[in-house]
C-alpha cells in the first residue's frame, strides 16, 4: 500500500451541535463520499487520523461531514483546518486525456515555440481555473512566473511518472510576460510605439 494520500476536502468550520464540520472540496467527485467511509484526517500538527464518516450533505458549496466519534462542538473544533484524505491508489479513474491537478503540480516543463529551441521554463505550482476556456499551468522558476494555457494541441508529451511535460507553444507566447528590452523601455519613455 501506498504512502501517498490525496486531499479530497478540507475541514472549514464546525456546523451545528452534533460534532458535524463544513468541509470546501477539491474533488469532482463529491458523490463517492456514499462509498467512502473510511477516511484519512490529516490534521494542522502533522498527525494522521483514521475518521469514519457516518453521514454527509452538500451546503452551501461545499460539504457537511459527520464522522463516528465526533459529536459535540468540541470534538469538531479539534478537526478544524484538517484535510480529509484517501489513499492516492484509491482515486477515481479518469477518462482518457483527462488528469488530476495533483498530477501536474511539481512537473518539469519545457517548451518550444516557433522557431525558437526547447526551453526550460520551470515547474507546475499550481493549475489556475476561470480565466479563460482552458484551465492555466503557472509555471515558476525563480521569479520568473509563465501563465499557459493546458489544451491538448500544446502537449507534445506528457510523462506524469517521470513528473515531466513538453509543450509545443504558439509563436510569441512565451515572450507576452517577458521584461521589455532596454530598446523598448526608452521608447516606452518617448512615448513611441514599437515596431
Amino acid at each position: 500500500m501506498s504512502d501517498a494520500f490525496i486531499t479530497i476536502a478540507r475541514v472549514v468550520k464546525t456546523q451545528g451541535l452534533r460534532g458535524e464540520v463544513a468541509a470546501e472540496l477539491f474533488t469532482d467527485f463529491p458523490e463517492r463520499f456514499a462509498e467512502r467511509r473510511r477516511l484519512t484526517a490529516w490534521l494542522k500538527n502533522g498527525e494522521r487520523r483514521d475518521v469514519e464518516l457516518e453521514d454527509f450533505w452538500p451546503h452551501k458549496g461545499g460539504m457537511v461531514l459527520k464522522f463516528a466519534g465526533v459529536d459535540s462542538i468540541e470534538d469538531a473544533e479539534k478537526l478544524k483546518g484538517a484535510e480529509i484524505q484517501i489513499p492516492s491508489e484509491q482515486r477515481a479513474e479518469l477518462e482518457d486525456g483527462a488528469v488530476y491537478v495533483s498530477d501536474l503540480i511539481g512537473c518539469a516543463v519545457s517548451a518550444t515555440s516557433g522557431n525558437q529551441p526547447e526551453k526550460e521554463l520551470g515547474e507546475v505550482a499550481d493549475v489556475i481555473f476561470g480565466a479563460g476556456e482552458a484551465p492555466l499551468l503557472q509555471v515558476k522558476q525563480g521569479a520568473k512566473e509563465y501563465l499557459i494555457p493546458w489544451v491538448e494541441r500544446f502537449v507534445r508529451k506528457q510523462d506524469l511518472k517521470a513528473r515531466r511535460i513538453e509543450m509545443e507553444l504558439p509563436e510569441g507566447m512565451l515572450e507576452l510576460d517577458a521584461p521589455l528590452s532596454r530598446k523598448e523601455k526608452d521608447a516606452a519613455q518617448r512615448g513611441e510605439k514599437g515596431e
